[in-house]
């Protein structure tokens, strides 16, 4: 069963051999009519050609009209000439698609270091006009790269609107944020000042709080559009639900990590700070003694007290509270408890962690995965 997008976008899907594998590696998403929109990408110093150019495009405040995604090469760290294929490329989509070049948004990902191959993609975005359709599926799976599985969401609103959502990444994932694209795609009406001054927290409380390898990237991005083919928006509905399916992708992504077997979440209440809240539930997110202890199914607290310890999260020891899939273990001290039992409810899809800083009353989540000697065996013959 096929997900179609909303209202006035089409999606063309190809595999331009872009990708070694031989599977779909460009995609574009076009929107009929201009679109609100917002955006996040990576902080990296060494961001892609296709990072600086979404800022440019973002500061100038313009309407977007489309997104093309090479899913086959990161053009990082690729000089000036990287720079050059990047605004080809935008140029190229434009053309197609009868478009300014200044409202289309390029994301690339991939191996870092390679000059685009402009003569494969020149020639697969001029077949990209030729494969339009309404079915969100092929433009999710085009975007994959170690991804096992494709990342596709929707959600409709009161009045019908509707948001849809895919997203890809499964390593080089760590808040800041990481080897991952995230597009949503919306019917709404909304303003673009409002979506733009609420997207950066609700970025923070999703993407950015999700970790598989404590590894960021050169070219991740999330953006969201927003056509108003559908009508208005009522604004606090819609920022909530962009909220709720962007946080599902995150967990879709943690939970698709790199030779990952098990999602592991970690909820922080009774934080002094919601920043602590944050702070507290990434590091131990982000721990490999505390994701590895949750492949061997290990239900050993003390690798939490250790990461919260380090975190700089401010805590109260004396009255600090930690549990694993429900059970109490750690309260100012070591509690009694079934050691194997405990073992045995860590052997789910999900294994949560609850903590209680006993601090204060803020709250907050991070997703992560267990870490697996397949993840190093992917990540040692990456290029290989």
């Amino acid at each position: 069963m096929t997900t179609p997008l909303p209202q006035d976008f089409q999606t063309a899907a190809l595999q331009a051999g872009i990708k070694p594998s031989g599977k779909t590696d460009l995609s574009a998403v076009l929107s009929g009519t201009p679109c609100a929109w917002a955006f996040a990408g990576t902080r990296s110093a060494a961001a892609a050609a296709s990072v600086r150019r979404a800022r440019q495009l973002y500061a100038a405040g313009l309407p977007l009209r489309a997104i093309v995604v090479n899913a086959g090469n990161a053009n990082a760290a690729t000089g000036a000439g990287g720079v050059t294929d990047d605004l080809e490329l935008s140029t190229l989509t434009a053309d197609t698609f009868q478009l300014s070049p200044d409202s289309v948004l390029t994301a690339s990902t991939g191996v870092i270091g390679h000059r685009l191959p402009m003569e494969k993609v020149r020639a697969g975005v001029r077949r990209l006009a030729d494969g339009l359709q309404t079915a969100a599926d092929p433009h999710a799976q085009a975007i994959m790269t170690t991804d096992t599985r494709p990342k596709l969401l929707a959600r409709e609103l009161s009045g019908g609107a509707r948001l849809v959502g895919v997203a890809k990444g499964s390593g080089m994932i760590h808040p800041d944020m990481a080897t991952m694209f995230s597009f949503v795609y919306s019917d709404a009406a909304v303003d673009q000042l409002a979506l733009r001054a609420a997207f950066p927290g609700i970025v923070a409380r999703t993407f950015n709080a999700v970790t598989v390898d404590g590894d960021t990237s050169t070219n991740d991005m999330t953006a969201v559009l927003c056509n108003g083919q559908a009508g208005a928006a009522d604004t606090a509905e819609f920022l909530a639900v962009l909220e709720d399916l962007m946080r599902e992708l995150a967990r879709e992504i943690a939970r698709d990590g790199e030779g990952a077997s098990t999602l592991l979440t970690v909820r922080v209440t009774g934080a002094l700070s919601a920043d602590d809240a944050q702070l507290a539930a990434r590091t131990c997110a982000g721990s490999a003694l505390l994701k590895s202890a949750v492949h061997g199914r290990d239900p050993n607290w003390g690798r939490v007290i250790a990461a919260l310890g380090r975190s700089g999260a401010r805590l109260n020891l004396d009255n600090l509270r930690v549990e694993v899939q429900g059970v109490p273990v750690f309260h100012a001290g070591p509690l009694d408890y079934d050691a194997a039992a405990v073992s045995a409810a860590m052997n789910a899809e999900e294994v949560v962690f609850g903590i209680d800083l006993a601090a204060g009353s803020e709250r907050g989540e991070a997703w992560g995965c267990d870490l697996s000697a397949e993840y190093v065996r992917i990540n040692a013959e990456y290029t290989t």
